[in-house]
């Protein structure tokens, strides 16, 4: 379905050896390994080292900002974490890694099984629909596209999320929730579907809970990005406090 490409920012040997740990009879991807050595800038990754057409390549990454040059390419992989020690790198507190919980990634429900179905589902949409365009066709369009259906028909308010005197519309959390296709804003009213916030007295966090609407923490629209649908909201609970903030 798929030409598959090893792109990694470690040496020619940790590449190598990634390589005959993912694929150890050569099957997917045979010469297809990039490494540091072979990249021109060391503190970005681009398809030109690749050299992939834009509109034909997609990427999968768990670092968003060494992709500068194919933000449109990137599908966001949450970090896998297996060891302890992969938490401690990368400064998580309070992270639990899979080994010490005892157990893997879920075989149909966890990040890998996932992106196989956005990938295949990208591939059909980009092959299959109305296919006399394929020549003209772009990748990224199809991928956002997709994307966009993941909190369609939802529409957002932030409390407590940002700093004070922070442009909303500048945050991280904004701009993923508008690229999953959610409508933000900075105004209750009766089209609000959900207020995001991360703590439980605030004045828009009472609102929710006084009209019905859906009160979640941040990790709400997270989860949504990485897993690619809409996640339970009674799973991601905001913590509740006694005074009004």
């Amino acid at each position: 379905m798929f030409e598959m490409y090893i792109y990694t920012m470690g040496d020619r040997a940790y590449a190598l050896e990634m390589a005959k740990l993912l694929d150890p009879e050569n099957q997917y991807f045979q010469t297809r390994i990039i490494s540091r050595d072979d990249c021109p800038n060391q503190d970005r990754k681009g398809l030109d080292v690749l050299q992939v057409p834009e509109k034909l390549g997609l990427v999968l990454d768990d670092t968003e900002a060494i992709w500068q040059s194919n933000k449109d390419n990137l599908i966001v992989m949450d970090r896998y974490f297996y060891f302890s020690s992969g938490c401690r790198e990368f400064g998580y507190k309070n992270c639990k890694s899979l080994a010490q919980l005892k157990r893997d990634e879920d075989e149909f429900d966890g990040a890998l099984a996932t992106i196989l179905r956005v990938l295949t589902r990208v591939h059909h949409d980009f092959f299959y629909i109305n296919p006399q365009y394929v020549s003209v066709r772009d990748v990224r369009q199809v991928l956002k596209t997709n994307k966009r259906q993941v909190l369609r028909d939802c529409k957002i308010v932030f409390s407590a999320v940002f700093p004070r005197n922070f442009v909303a519309a500048n945050h991280r959390l904004w701009k993923i929730a508008e690229q999953l296709g959610a409508t933000c804003s900075t105004e209750l009213d009766s089209s609000v579907t959900h207020v995001v916030s991360t703590v439980g007295g605030t004045e828009k966090s009472l609102w929710a809970v006084q009209e019905s609407k859906f009160l979640v923490n941040p990790k709400w629209i997270e989860a949504a990005l990485y897993l690619w649908r809409r996640q339970l909201e009674d799973k991601f609970p905001v913590a509740k406090c006694t005074t009004r903030v």
